[in-house]
């Protein structure tokens, strides 16, 4: 296996900008993905990544283990005393790490401590940081099926946060304005804790381009809304718009024809809702709605 313990190194150097910068993934079209329940949630739904690096410590860990990067098992490596034999923290246990690498069918790239430590993502990460290449699906020309659309919703937190409750309820579609925080940064990734992989995520995507696609009912949220969400039916399709954190939606998406608005109920004590607050009490509603017996099913 390949190890690397200088900086300047080129494979290190093209890793640590990739972590660093939403530009260069951009470019590239690669994404970075850390930990064991991201890299299996890739491997279940879009396969091997291109790349794993390990820090040099848990890869001495694993090897311990008697299984030299290429299967489960852990009793060999705590017995023989290995570092974080038995758990690796956050990342998952060793023995998890090394079923991953066993899937992955990778030769992983260990690097020195020092210099994971600076591509990482994760105070005392254990790894694996993973390059996947980044999905962009199509989007369709015409939008009949439930999604959600984010309106310059700024922090990764936040997106991450939408992405994960869309996942939760069965909806499959999101799409994001120009200005919306890059879905496959780090950041949103960890917070969406790997939702993206069970989601057709379409980013820079305009208002005006998602208003001429939209071939269903389009809502949004605002306070002054002459129907309540309680009242309103949501059985059908819809996509549901979101906005940015300090001003909401944009004006040509809530005086656009065809976009129906409604009002969460909630007390004067404060203005408004955190945007992925209000996207779970939302898409929860929807669910709750289809999943309630309507009159001609009843149980009698």
């Amino acid at each position: 296996m390949k190890r690397i313990e200088s900086a300047a190194n080129e494979t290190f150097r093209e890793l640590l900008a990739l972590a660093g910068s939403a530009r260069e993934r951009r470019r590239l079209g690669l994404s970075v993905i850390e930990g064991v329940h991201l890299l299996e949630a890739c491997l279940a739904r879009s396969g091997a990544p291109r790349q794993i690096f390990l820090p040099a410590r848990t890869a001495e860990a694993v090897a311990a283990a008697g299984r030299d990067m290429s299967g489960p098992g852990v009793a060999g490596a705590a017995r023989a005393g290995a570092p974080d034999a038995a758990q690796a923290g956050a990342g998952g246990t060793i023995a998890e790490i090394a079923a991953l690498l066993h899937a992955t069918g990778l030769t992983p790239v260990v690097l020195a401590d020092r210099l994971f430590a600076q591509a990482s993502q994760v105070e005392h990460g254990p790894g694996p940081i993973a390059l996947v290449d980044t999905p962009r699906p199509v989007l369709p020309d015409r939008l009949v099926d439930d999604a959600v659309y984010l309106d310059r919703v700024q922090d990764p937190g936040n997106a991450g946060t939408v992405l994960r409750t869309c996942a939760a309820v069965g909806v499959r579609r999101v799409i994001t304005s120009p200005g919306t925080a890059f879905c496959w940064s780090p950041k949103v990734l960890r917070a969406a804790m790997g939702a993206h992989f069970h989601l057709d995520i379409h980013e820079g995507v305009p208002p005006a381009e998602l208003l001429a696609r939209l071939a269903v009912e389009a809502v949004a949220t605002t306070a002054d809304a002459p129907t309540g969400l309680w009242q309103a039916d949501l059985r059908g399709p819809r996509v549901w718009l979101l906005g940015n954190e300090g001003q909401g939606l944009e004006a040509a998406l809530l005086s656009a024809p065809g976009v129906r608005r409604v009002s969460i109920p909630q007390s004067h004590a404060v203005e408004s809702l955190n945007v992925g607050v209000a996207a779970a009490v939302c898409l929860y509603e929807q669910l709750r709605q289809r999943a309630a017996p309507t009159p001609d099913r009843a149980v009698q």
